[in-house]
């Protein structure tokens, strides 16, 4: 970075450990759980994902801002991380659709992050100890207040946050897949084949493009919306969104999905979407040390026995060990074994605990999107026979 107009900030975890580097974004002081991702691109559509609500992001490939931010690669509205940890910001930034550098970016949404800082050191430290709450104070610092904020944090164990971030009215959705030339190009809704409603967990808009890729018209509803609600659209279709927090206190999404399942509707849920749907059919999930974050995770397709890399961010899973007999489990990760997809042996219902609409990441398991539709092709012709 540029060493002048300098400003100071502190990273302070919760162990007592300080990290002392240069403030980019806004002033402040901001906690959450202290994450690290190893994805090399994305770093917009990481800090625009609602996943990352209340969580202090550490992104650990080491130069962060290359190619500045641009309209079209927000994955929501904000940035919903608590934070950004990087080693180096890149004083250009340079590229054709570039229309802000990452700094001002930050500190336009008044979001806080620290450079100039050893990730490495620090992504050490997280993969022993695991996620640890942490605060980011960045202009007029202070080591104890820092610590003591970041102590302060409880951690997301317990902590519902699909409802802070779903959306508050039903919406429709027509965008497809970004386009060079293009851009995102809307369909008319009246050309989609398959009608889909999609909970709002925390959804990302590559998720709702991929969707409208394969001829589906959409309607998005908010987290809390019953089962009832849902139905009486005559959906084809229940798609479960992703989104940040404990799947386990979202009580609401759990009793609707298990309604909506039990009436044969085909149901797909990623990420939180997943870890709710095996809620409802009896699982339980458990609280990972610290979580995957990243976009190139093996995960192997246990039917088909094929890997496939991913992109992943989640703190939670499901604990395969408390699978019910109706429950099977479909793919597992290569990296530490555990459950990446269920699928329902009595109902037409699967979820995926990966990013298959990537953004950013490889598409490797963008056919399950492929299967969804199948399912709905497969239950419309089963109602005329």
């Amino acid at each position: 970075m540029n060493s002048q107009n300098c400003r100071e900030a502190v990273l302070a975890l919760a162990d007592g450990t300080i990290f002392r580097g240069t403030a980019i974004g806004a002033d402040g002081l901001s906690v959450g759980e202290v994450v690290f991702n190893t994805a090399l691109t994305g770093y917009q559509e990481i800090l625009t994902d609602p996943s990352y609500a209340r969580q202090i992001v550490t992104l650990t490939y080491p130069h962060i801002g290359n190619v500045g931010i641009n309209s079209e690669d927000e994955e929501s509205d904000n940035i919903f991380a608590a934070g950004l940890v990087i080693r180096d910001l890149p004083l250009l930034a340079s590229n054709f659709r570039s229309q802000k550098s990452l700094d001002d970016y930050l500190k336009e949404k008044g979001v806080l992050g620290i450079a100039d800082i050893d990730t490495r050191k620090l992504t050490r430290i997280l993969r022993q100890t695991g996620a640890q709450s942490g605060c980011i104070m960045a202009g007029d610092v202070s080591d104890d207040i820092a610590l003591a904020a970041a102590r302060g944090f409880l951690g997301l164990k317990g902590m519902d946050l699909a409802k802070e971030v779903t959306t508050d009215h039903n919406y429709s959705w027509a965008e497809h897949s970004w386009t060079r030339g293009l851009g995102h190009a809307a369909q008319d809704q009246s050309a989609g084949k398959y009608k889909v409603v999609a909970y709002d967990y925390g959804v990302k808009r590559n998720i709702l493009r991929m969707l409208i890729d394969r001829d589906c018209e959409l309607v998005v509803v908010p987290a809390k919306t019953s089962a009832e609600d849902v139905l009486a659209m005559q959906p084809e279709g229940v798609f479960l969104s992703n989104g940040p927090g404990d799947p386990e206190p979202c009580d609401y999404a759990i009793d609707a999905i298990e309604q909506i399942v039990a009436t044969n509707v085909p149901v797909f849920g990623i990420c939180l979407g997943h870890q709710l749907l095996a809620l409802a059919s009896g699982a339980k999930t458990v609280k990972m040390k610290f979580g995957h974050h990243g976009a190139n995770h093996p995960v192997e397709d246990i039917k088909n026995n094929v890997v496939m890399i991913t992109s992943q961010n989640h703190g939670f899973a499901v604990d395969e060990n408390s699978l019910p007999s109706n429950l099977i489990a479909t793919h597992r990760s290569l990296f530490d074994g555990s459950l990446q997809g269920i699928q329902r042996t009595d109902r037409p219902a699967f979820g995926f605990q990966g990013h298959p609409e990537a953004s950013p990441g490889p598409h490797d398991a963008a056919p399950l999107f492929n299967h969804f539709i199948d399912l709905m092709e497969a239950n419309r012709k089963a109602l005329v026979e």
